[in-house]
């Protein structure tokens, strides 16, 4: 695989969450499995300093699933930094609030090494789904510079 095909080549990883189910999956219908994560980096390797894009689906499952409405959600970027955020949001109403679908954040890699990238979406102090992806990052000019 030539290097530019690796770095467009996007990878996506479907998780199971961290939730305790009740009942037989194959009884059920599609819409009332739990959702799945989706996890793409953009590029996955490339040169430092090296910007990268992470974007994250929730697919499947209903609208409204409890345990993943409103969750705080924690990036572990793999280079001794971490980022999260929470919302403010309205108590859960069955039928009613729906779960974000989609979340993304972008950081900057500087120096080269292999960095393993974590994804926790929590419920208080309860991890509800995760994802993990790999960047190759590889020495820049900068690097050479010293």
């Amino acid at each position: 695989m030539t290097q530019s095909a690796c770095v467009r080549r996007t990878i996506t990883v479907v998780l199971g969450l961290a939730i305790g189910f009740g009942g037989v999956l194959s009884a059920q219908k599609r819409d009332d499995r739990k959702p799945s994560v989706s996890l793409k980096v953009t590029p996955m390797a490339g040169f430092s300093p090296l910007r990268v894009r992470v974007s994250v689906d929730l697919k499947g499952g209903p609208d409204d699933f409890a345990d993943l409405y409103c969750p705080s959600v924690e990036w572990d970027w793999g280079d001794d930094l971490n980022s999260g955020n929470s919302e403010d949001c309205s108590p859960y109403e069955a039928g009613k609030s729906e779960i974000k679908r989609h979340y993304s954040a972008e950081h900057v890699y500087r120096q080269a090494g292999n960095y393993r990238l974590n994804l926790r979406l929590k419920q208080k102090n309860r991890v509800v789904a995760s994802g993990s992806a790999m960047v190759d990052v590889r020495p820049g000019v900068q690097d050479f510079d010293n």
